[in-house]
């Protein structure tokens, strides 16, 4: 903890000083609020791989099978809340008046936990859309329901597969969305929260923050290489570090 401290301290003084704060969160974020992770030895479904039913291909294949997947995921999160990390980033984003969250995360917590201009990279697990993108329906809306009727649910206006409002491997993320996040990076403070930064287009964000002039941070239990690029790496899980670093800007 002597160590954490002393690492936390410079870096709430950057903090302090900062106008203009982005932050990139990943699944470490939520891992204390018990959503899990689906990674490493343990991270099974059914023997299934999370992975293989998270394309458009598996939901051709057998959209049953995969919204079964999606709709165990709902209700599990549905019974998770926002932790000591989110609560953290939620101040941020009420104290700078030019703050913005990239998240690659799905779950709705930052959401939950109050925090203002979000950028969801990969989208939301609580909207949904129609898989045949029909005319009548909007291109995703929101859908609390941690169970459903009938799975795979149907588009209330053609009666075609719903398919869950997120990003799948393989597909593009959102133009849109891809140009807040450029936008983002003119900032004074840049920090990595919860994510190993070695998947693209997220792993190409910090850098680019550095390129353009700001102090570059990463927070994670594990030190992946990216961490040799950046200003600072800080190896603690993002509830712990966080909690320290607010405790330390406040008490500056």
């Amino acid at each position: 903890m002597a160590l954490l401290a002393a690492l936390v301290a410079p870096l709430a003084e950057l903090l302090s000083a900062a106008t203009r704060v982005t932050v990139l969160t990943g699944a470490g974020v939520s891992a204390a609020s018990g959503v899990p992770t689906f990674r490493g030895a343990g991270g099974l479904w059914k023997q299934h791989r999370p992975e293989s039913l998270t394309t458009a291909e598996a939901f051709a294949r057998d959209p049953a099978l995969a919204w079964e997947w999606y709709a165990w995921r709902r209700s599990t999160i549905a019974a998770c809340r926002p932790n000591r990390a989110h609560e953290v980033i939620s101040g941020w984003s009420r104290h700078y008046a030019d703050f913005t969250l990239i998240t690659q995360n799905v779950d709705g917590l930052h959401e939950a936990a109050g925090t203002r201009r979000v950028v969801r990279m990969h989208g939301s697990l609580w909207e949904l859309q129609c898989s045949d993108r029909c005319a009548a329906a909007p291109a995703r809306w929101e859908d609390r329901r941690a169970d459903f009727v009938e799975l795979p649910p149907r588009c209330p206006h053609c009666d075609g597969l719903v398919r869950p409002g997120v990003v799948w491997f393989g597909e593009s993320l959102d133009t849109e969305v891809m140009k807040q996040c450029e936008a983002a990076l003119d900032c004074d403070l840049f920090l990595t929260i919860g994510t190993s930064s070695v998947v693209y287009p997220a792993a190409s964000l910090a850098p680019e923050a550095k390129r353009r002039g700001a102090y570059t941070v990463e927070i994670n239990p594990e030190a992946p290489p990216a961490s040799a690029t950046l200003d600072l790496a800080i190896q603690a899980p993002a509830e712990v570090a966080l909690d320290a670093l607010d405790r330390s800007a406040r008490a500056s």
